[in-house]
């Protein structure tokens, strides 16, 4: 599985990437207003140094609009996957940018149904987004596990499960034995997957018994 860090603190993302387990970056404009700069001058930085996929979203909700950001948006830098919501416009658009060879990633994705529809139109990954269906009371595993099996039935769907809005260390677990190609974290879900009680406690009882050895 990839693991890509949700986030546009461009800090933060250096130190994950410089562990060298970082294989891209997903943004959107809530991420970005958050650090008051520009959208472009920060997938500009976080590509000046990321080599694997940064998303960047449009913020237009029409065809054109999305066809005009998505195309600024990828003369950015040549790793830049474009965003676009789960729309008919959408879906159009990501027809149009991914036959340019541009990567688009659809988002809000919330069905097995819109995600056949986004493979159909080329899309690079699709985002289930896992932890907001498990807010209502329904599965978002389920999803993962449902499109992972359309996408497995035929050889030509070749766009990547990205399991998108995962709130803790179980869902991206979860969504590992689902299938998902990516799970896209925030970095304090990422570091939190190296933890463990009982690792702390082993390290503590070697400390211990090399201090003893030592006399």
């Amino acid at each position: 599985m990839q693991f890509f860090v949700d986030t546009a603190d461009v800090a933060a993302i250096r130190e994950l990437d410089e562990l060298g387990l970082l294989d891209g970056v997903t943004t959107n404009p809530s991420l970005i207003a958050k650090s008051g700069r520009k959208n472009e001058n920060v997938i500009e930085e976080i590509c000046s140094f990321v080599t694997g996929p940064v998303s960047a979203e449009v913020l237009a909700t029409d065809f054109k609009g999305m066809l005009s950001e998505g195309k600024e948006l990828a003369k950015i830098a040549p790793n830049v996957a474009v965003k676009v919501p789960l729309t008919w416009d959408g879906l159009r658009a990501c027809k149009v940018l991914s036959s340019e060879g541009t990567m688009v990633n659809v988002t809000l994705c919330f069905s097995a149904n819109q995600a056949l529809l986004a493979a159909k139109a080329g899309a690079t990954f699709i985002s289930p987004f896992i932890g907001r269906l498990d807010d209502l009371a329904l599965d978002g595993m389920e999803l993962i596990r449902d499109i992972r099996l359309i996408y497995d039935n035929y050889d030509d769907l070749n766009t990547q499960i990205l399991a998108a809005s995962i709130r803790g260390p179980n869902h991206v677990k979860d969504s590992a034995l689902a299938g998902a190609d990516v799970a896209t974290v925030p970095p304090n879900v990422l570091k939190a997957l190296v933890n463990h009680p009982l690792t702390d406690k082993g390290l503590e009882a070697f400390l211990a018994d090399a201090a003893k050895a030592k006399g």
